[in-house]
């Protein structure tokens, strides 16, 4: 039987749009599910999921009648916001992409990364409006929005050519945005945090990101009835991607803080009677050395993750006494997968101390050696995955493409060990192996060594330049308030545990470490502070 093209054209878009699956969809459906439901709220703002999606579809037909489309790479700055979920949602369902930027970063950097995306869009908040406008360069910016403000009477002289997104929105129609995007059409680009190189763009699809979203919720035991709260920066995959995601899709009810303070941390679970929490675990030790956290009622506090960096044994162990009534999940992954990869159960916990877990459901994980071939059980080798979740390469840069997907595998940059059960202990980044008079230390071994001294809050091991090591392991320490360390009680510590080798040549003490906004260490400004340590 002969069937016309055009027919048959017709009938594959209609099989394309009733099977499709996107962050916009998403959403849609959440709304139809539980219209009443609590969905979000920041400070005084509280939304249902009628309202969110009803500011979504008046936000998405603004940007339409502004001429911004599918395709358009649109960046967005800003800290915690109503409007940066809205935002990310509206971009979404009219198929342009979402390029979210750290707003700790320098002018220099963020012209970089606006450049590079080629980017023709600005979305942001009053204070990073001005970081943006002076970083534009020469890019021809068409769509320029001031989130998270109700006027321009009171916006900087700077900004007389940016639309306020409140207003932009009034009056526009609440209907769905029903645009002509596929599955794996773009949705973001993550550019990574750039600790030994310029930052890559990090292409993720819808399909990508709700893979992942499908790993995030079973394996992290999510459910409808959660109540998150979004402490970590928005514009990171990690809280981006693993917790307001999944619990938008799940229909989950979440309160968006501006930032990580201990303070307001401790109190909105109280307040909000929270069941669900993410931080890394810098501050997750902010929270256990805050002098109101056992004076706290959080005994509704039962799902607690931790990732983005290792979770010290003694303070995991530390906060399952504390915190009785809670369940921890350590997640680990990075933003090329969207970015979860394993997961280590509540149960776990103590029988595996210091896994990352094993893969997670959309996940398949090898270790392999430096000619890419798998290791035996038990040995050391790079961390590989093939997945869904997987990026669909570096903006603009097929040759890092194909060096981290060489042999059909993801090739994380990670060195790690599987056990005969299948678990996976990070050992770990390559950068962070400090090969000292020829023989390779793990920084996380001798972090978990010193962690063990009563008197330490945080500690970050790093290489410095030695004359006769060429690379000497170094710590740097903050000590608990009242406790007294010296130089030699940790040292005298880490002979007692550690080969001679791995013991610390030199020690040096701090009030904080330096942490980017998602709370990893900065161990590249460390270790531009401490290269003239052996000097001194």
């Amino acid at each position: 039987m002969n069937t016309d093209t055009n027919v048959l054209d017709g009938l594959n878009k209609m099989l394309e749009r009733a099977r499709r699956n996107t962050l916009g969809d998403l959403l849609a459906r959440t709304r139809e599910r539980v219209p009443d439901k609590f969905a979000l709220a920041y400070g005084k703002q509280r939304l249902n999921y009628a309202e969110l999606d009803d500011l979504v579809n008046q936000t998405a037909n603004a940007f339409l009648n502004d001429g911004m489309k599918k395709g358009d790479m649109i960046t967005v700055m800003s800290k915690n916001s109503l409007d940066f979920v809205i935002v990310n949602f509206a971009l979404a369902r009219i198929g342009a992409v979402m390029v979210p930027i750290n707003y700790m970063l320098t002018v220099e950097d963020v012209s970089y990364i606006l450049e590079h995306a080629d980017v023709n869009g600005f979305i942001a908040s009053e204070e990073y409006a001005v970081v943006l406008a002076q970083s534009a360069g020469r890019l021809e910016i068409k769509h320029r929005y001031v989130m998270d403000v109700s006027t321009k009477d009171l916006l900087s002289s700077d900004l007389e050519a940016w639309t306020v997104l409140a207003i932009a929105r009034q009056g526009q129609s609440t209907a769905f945005v029903d645009a002509d995007i596929s599955d794996d059409d773009l949705a973001h680009v993550l550019y990574t945090s750039g600790t030994e190189s310029r930052p890559k763009g990090v292409m993720l699809s819808h399909k990508s990101i709700i893979s992942e979203y499908m790993s995030c919720i079973v394996d992290g035991n999510m459910a409808e009835n959660d109540v998150l709260i979004h402490a970590l920066p928005l514009y990171h995959s990690a809280q981006l991607h693993c917790f307001l995601g999944p619990s938008i899709y799940l229909g989950s009810s979440g309160v968006i803080l501006p930032g990580a303070s201990a303070e307001i941390i401790l109190d909105t679970i109280e307040k909000e009677g929270a069941t669900q929490l993410f931080c890394p675990p810098t501050v997750w030790i902010a929270l256990l050395r805050h002098p109101d956290f056992d004076k706290r009622n959080l005994t509704t506090l039962e799902k607690c993750y931790y990732g983005a960096a290792i979770m010290p044994r003694e303070i995991l162990k530390e906060l399952s006494e504390r915190l009785p009534n809670a369940k921890f999940w350590n997640f680990y992954g990075q933003t090329e997968v969207a970015p979860l990869a394993t997961a280590l159960q509540p149960e776990e916990q103590l029988r595996k101390l210091g896994s990352a877990g094993k893969p997670t459901l959309n996940m398949q994980t090898k270790i392999v050696d430096e000619n890419d071939i798998e290791v035996p059980r038990g040995e050391i080798g790079e961390i590989v995955h093939r997945t869904p979740h997987a990026m669909k390469g570096y903006l603009h840069d097929p040759e890092k493409t194909a060096e981290a997907f060489r042999g059909g595998w993801f090739h994380s940059g990670d060195l790690g060990i599987m056990d005969e059960d299948g678990y996976i202990t990070i050992v770990d980044r390559k950068k962070d192996m400090i090969n000292t008079g020829g023989v390779n230390v793990s920084s996380r071994e001798v972090e978990e060594t010193i962690y063990q001294m009563g008197g330490v809050s945080e500690v970050a091991v790093i290489s410095i330049p030695d004359k006769y090591w060429i690379e000497a392991v170094t710590a740097i320490i903050v000590p608990k308030a009242e406790a007294v360390l010296t130089k030699e009680d940790v040292i005298e510590h880490c002979k007692g545990k550690l080969s001679k080798f791995k013991v610390p040549k030199y020690v040096d003490f701090t009030d904080s470490l330096p942490k980017n906004p998602s709370g990893k260490v900065l161990k590249r400004s460390l270790r531009d502070q401490y290269e003239d340590l052996d000097e001194g």
